[in-house]
């Protein structure tokens, strides 16, 4: 999801860059193309909030994907070791 000050065009590809945060503050470019599906005004009505799906992405992305799933996710075999 996005969270711009602006609406985004619904069914549009977009070529968008992701900045990861590396050593030193300095960013890692990952860019992607997708579609936006859907755009509508956040609770805080100065944002909109847009839902995306990535059409190109390069294998790191998947990876980045992989990292943060794990991260967020709740694995009882490691929390009790």
């Amino acid at each position: 999801m996005l969270i711009s000050q602006l609406p985004m065009m619904v069914d549009v590809d977009f070529e968008l860059r992701l900045k990861i945060p590396g050593p030193e503050g300095a960013f890692h470019p990952i860019d992607i193309t997708a579609t936006c599906l859907w755009s509508h005004e956040d609770i805080n009505p100065q944002h909109y909030d847009s839902g995306f799906r990535v059409l190109h992405a390069p294998e790191e992305y998947g990876q980045l994907i992989n990292v943060l799933f794990h991260y967020f996710s709740f694995d009882p075999l490691q929390a009790s070791a």
